[in-house]
């Protein structure tokens, strides 16, 4: 095959690419770039900088609050003020009346109110509100960005999708409300729903959404419902007549089973069917716990979709507390599912079947189950179609409850009959609050009982008012105990009479606690016990003294010298150390803590025998005899033992040895305590014994021996 010559490859001999783009040059061609700079565009290279300089810098998200420092008033309508004229929408009159009127500029003001002619959020359902188009919604960004609302009530403001986007992304971003209404706004479209669903899922603090006569049609329930299952804080929702029935409100229900913050979810005027909806709900009831008001008033649930209802309600162990089955048309037949639930409830404080053609047999199959039922506070049955045999089978539960607190039978046909039988009921149930039943008198055949009813009325009211004092006072009762029980009882300081100060010698717990070595009684030492356990305590205080070490023996306050003389209440020694421990608690049980530190114990050797004739055992008188008074510093001698013990003081003209009291008084001092004890002690027995007056001393102790003798006869 010949190859053309504009297509020949270069020859072996060629310089590569350096001849190429002469020869193409040469030899111009039309698959050949044309020469008019394209071919030296091709020829650039892309290249790309290292790692440490691809990011070239960062940015600050920007702070939402950087405008509401320090903010006024002025600023917040002069900053909106602008915003109109340069988005060239109308200013709102009612807006700028609002924002006159605040004042603490620095918290979430109560509320911002665009429906109702004032701030106070008093809706007037007949006046509309504020039309909101998207500049009008541009415009009260200035608004958002300097202030917050507890409520921002945006009820028919005729809001379109446009508008409602960007409000709702505001109020995501600015976390504007914790509760927002955004009922009777038919128009916020898909897109609208959109934002919506994503300020549901993204704001941490809106707690509460109106939604009432706002359609959530098909294609805007799935936002809504993935909202509610990822994340949301919300606690209460109104999503009265949304048009929920059919795939709404499945999305809707299979959300909110892994939903644990909804509190409150209102599904009113919905035209929910007694057969997929009312599914869907027991479904909803049997997966969900947190819920506890569930309203369902005025739709078709039928008695075939309470039973499904029921089937749920016997796994809520906690949870519903609140079922409105308002104007459902449930009859006997419903009732007599609910009759066998209602026992297994164990959370269901309020049910309100109100405008059911329940019917005298509807009550009869509630009967039992609202007797065996141990929850139920608040019952309603106004206008059930009941009658005196009907009031009678109420009557009979009322007799039966000891907790039921509200009954509304209005609007019931209920004459003298009926209204006997639940004064009598009234008579012996002490719970019951309020029974409601209509004012006037029914009509009778015969005129007198009209009167009668009048009078049953008003004994019922009374049985009511009754109860509503004993509630008081049992309420009242029981916050006194319960403040008794949490508050600590303070002890009082008070001395006891069986340790004064100053102690007589002859007392006989002083006397043995002396013997045991343990210190004298102290001034006060429980005085913080209470008058209740005073005897207790000085039993145990006794005991504490009793077996408390001690090295020495410690005199009384009342023999000490006028310089060692301590001031009550002191510590009989510096080492030693009382605390009283009294606990808070309602046996006020005082501890009485003693800690002794004994020092030292100075070393004492024992005598030893010498040759001269024994001398008396009152001769030898403990280390601290120079200080006591005669009475105190005479010891016996035991001689199981190697220490003197101290002999308790006797009132008497004697000592125990028939020595008179006055011979201690010629005994030389003794020398101070150290090391020349021991020799200060043997010279005393040395110079007793040895001594050159030996007949002196052997006749004073025979006149002492005589005149003791003679004293004892």
């Amino acid at each position: 095959m010949e190859i053309p010559p504009q297509e020949a490859p270069p020859g072996p001999g060629a310089d590569g690419d350096a001849e190429e783009a002469p020869a193409e040059a040469r030899s111009p061609s039309p698959a050949s770039p044309p020469a008019d700079g394209r071919l030296k565009a091709a020829a650039k290279r892309v290249t790309f900088p290292s790692d440490e300089d691809i990011v070239s810098g960062a940015v600050e998200p920007k702070d939402p609050w950087r405008h509401a420092q320090n903010v006024t008033v002025d600023e917040v309508i002069s900053a909106y003020k602008q915003a109109c004229q340069k988005l060239n929408c109308r200013q709102i009159p009612k807006l700028l009346r609002q924002l006159q009127e605040f004042t603490d500029l620095g918290h979430r003001i109560d509320c911002l109110d665009l429906k109702a002619p004032q701030h106070t959020c008093i809706a007037l359902h007949v006046l509309p509100g504020e039309k909101l188009d998207y500049r009008a919604c541009e415009a009260l960004e200035e608004v958002f960005k300097r202030l917050q609302f507890k409520v921002v009530d945006l009820e028919q403001t005729n809001l379109d999708e446009d508008g409602a986007s960007a409000l709702f992304d505001m109020i995501e971003y600015y976390e504007s409300a914790t509760h927002l209404n955004i009922s009777f706004n038919k128009h916020i479209g898909t897109r609208g729903w959109q934002a919506a669903a994503h300020m549901m899922r993204k704001t941490s603090c809106l707690q509460y959404l109106d939604a009432r006569n706002t359609p959530l049609l098909d294609h805007s329930a799935p936002f809504v419902a993935r909202a509610l299952r990822i994340r949301s804080s919300l606690a209460v929702l109104h999503l009265e007549n949304a048009s929920l029935s059919g795939r709404p409100l499945m999305l809707l229900a299979t959300a909110l089973k892994m939903n644990m913050n909804l509190r409150e979810l209102y599904l009113a005027d919905n035209k929910l069917n007694g057969l997929q909806d009312s599914a869907q709900l027991g479904n909803l009831l049997k997966f969900n716990c947190s819920l506890q008001i569930l309203d369902l008033r005025n739709n078709h649930v039928l008695d075939s979709g309470l039973a499904y209802i029921c089937e749920g309600l016997k796994d809520q162990r906690k949870g519903l507390a609140t079922l409105v089955l308002w104007n459902n048309q449930l009859t006997h037949t419903g009732m007599a599912f609910l009759g066998m639930t209602l026992p297994h409830t164990q959370s269901l404080e309020t049910l309100n079947l109100g405008h059911n053609p329940i019917g005298n047999e509807g009550v009869r199959n509630l009967k039992n189950g609202l007797i065996g039922n141990r929850s139920v506070l608040r019952l309603g049955l106004a206008s059930t179609k009941l009658t005196c045999e009907g009031a009678v089978a109420v009557a009979e539960f009322i007799a039966e409850s000891p907790r039921l607190l509200r009954l509304d039978l209005r609007e019931n046909e209920i004459k003298t009959g009926g209204l006997m039988a639940l004064s009598l009921a009234l008579k012996v149930n002490h719970s019951l609050l309020r029974l409601d039943l209509d004012r006037e008198p029914k009509k009778e055949a015969v005129k007198s009982f009209i009167e009668t009813q009048k009078a049953l009325l008003a004994e019922i009211q009374n049985g009511c008012k009754r109860n509503f004092v004993l509630a008081r006072e049992r309420e009242e009762k029981e916050q006194r105990l319960q403040l008794s029980a949490s508050m600590p009882e303070i002890t009082v300081t008070e001395p006891q009479p069986d340790e004064e100060p100053g102690a007589e010698p002859g007392d006989e717990p002083a006397t043995e606690a002396q013997e045991n070595g343990a210190p004298g009684p102290r001034p006060g030492l429980d005085s913080d016990s209470d008058s209740d356990s005073e005897g207790e305590d000085g039993e145990e205080g006794d005991g504490e003294r009793a077996v408390a070490p001690c090295s020495t023996p410690v005199p009384p306050t009342d023999s000490l010298g006028p310089g060692d003389r301590s001031p009550p209440g002191s510590p009989s020694s510096p080492t030693e150390q009382r605390i009283s421990v009294s606990s808070p608690g309602r046996g006020r049980k005082v501890f009485v803590v003693t800690r002794v530190e004994s020092p030292p114990e100075r070393a004492e050797p024992p005598v030893p025998p010498v040759s001269c004739p024994p001398s008396p055992p009152a001769l030898s008188s403990p280390p601290n005899s120079s200080t006591l008074p005669p009475a105190e510093a005479i010891s016996t001698w035991d001689p199981g033992s190697s220490e003197p013990q101290p002999q308790p003081p006797q009132s008497g003209p004697s000592l125990p040895n028939g020595l008179k009291p006055e011979f201690a008084l010629a005994l030389p001092p003794e020398p101070p305590p150290g090391p020349e004890a021991k020799a200060g002690s043997c010279g005393l027995e040395h110079e007793l014994s040895c001594s050159k007056n030996d007949k002196e001393l052997e006749e004073l102790l025979l006149e002492a021996s005589q005149e003791s003798g003679q004293e004892t006869l």
